[in-house]
């Protein structure tokens, strides 16, 4: 808050005090000529008999407003209340806030700590974890990935079975705890927008979607293309890198959307994602339930997970909350 809202607050602030001051005053003194309680009215009358008497307030009512006051401004001395003052207890909300936090956590800790021991495949086979994970994942995912973990348009899906940078567990709470940053370069500045046209309808043709014949040649054109501007990252044939999170453009899961208006778009100017690391916010035994919970979500096996990445490991999809490379296109 600069000066000149400070010195507005506390000024609003004294007038108000004083003004509250000044009206009990005025309403407790005795008025010129008054002579005595019983008589004095408001000269208002209603049903010919029922009139209205102007009296001075109970001297009760009136120190307990009087103790209102002072309370007020106890409270103004001891917290925040004028401008920039922070009170003489230097309370925050902000404190407020983390001390209750804390409380919180501690709280959670003691009834989490039965977990921590126990291994994943142990966990995944844990209704009572399951359920403590679900409520996690309700908490710290479900904004970026929904409630029922499909994900949405630049979100992943986490429970089909393709991944940008892998399915082991390890991987996953690497994920969980370090977060992911994703870079697709916007490539219009260097292939222009005729090269952009071209790769764009290469990759659709690419996950089984040729489009029209005037699409077909320009997939074409854009097969050498993307064989000089885009192998880096996805590779030859277009199925992707594991180690680098880009995706595989083959198979027709998309992370945005697989219609040539999104492919153009993501060609031309690129995508820039990021999952947060919530090491610090989720703590080891949160993360380890969370990982446990996510390779449920997919439903594979540890043996089916295996296989599938042996026979097809560059594969990705949008799987990890984020991409690398050339991840936004698929």
């Amino acid at each position: 808050m600069n000066r000149f809202w400070n010195y507005w607050v506390v000024v609003l602030t004294a007038i108000n005090i004083a003004g509250a001051l000044w009206l009990l005053w005025a309403t407790s003194r005795k008025r010129p000529g008054h002579q005595g309680p019983a008589e004095e009215t408001t000269g208002h009358t209603w049903d010919g008999d029922l009139s209205e008497y102007n009296n001075p307030l109970p001297r009760w009512w009136l120190w307990g407003f009087y103790a209102s006051v002072i309370f007020g401004l106890g409270y103004l001395v001891f917290y925040p209340g004028l401008g920039n003052f922070a009170g003489r207890l230097g309370w925050t909300q902000e404190n407020a806030w983390a001390a209750d936090v804390a409380t919180a956590r501690k709280q959670s800790d003691v009834q989490l700590a039965k977990y921590d021991h126990m291994n994943l495949d142990t966990l995944r086979h844990d209704d009572n974890a399951m359920r403590t994970a679900r409520n996690l994942f309700a908490n710290h995912c479900a904004a970026c990935h929904g409630t029922d973990a499909h994900g949405s348009k630049g979100f992943p899906n986490l429970t089909d079975g393709d991944w940008l940078h892998g399915s082991d567990p390890a991987t996953i709470t690497t994920t969980i705890t370090q977060g992911r940053v994703a870079v697709m370069p916007a490539w219009e500045g260097i292939i222009g927008p005729e090269g952009v046209e071209q790769v764009s309808s290469y990759v659709l043709a690419l996950s089984g979607h040729p489009g029209d014949a005037q699409m077909q040649r320009q997939a074409k054109a854009g097969a050498e293309q993307f064989a000089t501007v885009c192998v880096a990252c996805h590779g030859a044939d277009g199925r992707g890198n594991i180690a680098l999170g880009a995706p595989n453009l083959t198979d027709n899961i998309w992370l945005y959307a697989g219609n040539i208006e999104t492919i153009r778009e993501t060609v031309a100017k690129g995508r820039n994602n990021q999952m947060p690391a919530h090491a610090d916010i989720l703590g080891a035994t949160r993360v380890k339930l969370l990982t446990a919970y996510v390779l449920n979500l997919s439903g594979a096996t540890d043996e089916e997970r295996e296989e599938h990445e042996a026979n097809d490991s560059p594969e990705g999809d949008a799987h990890e909350p984020t991409d690398t490379a050339g991840t936004q296109a698929h």
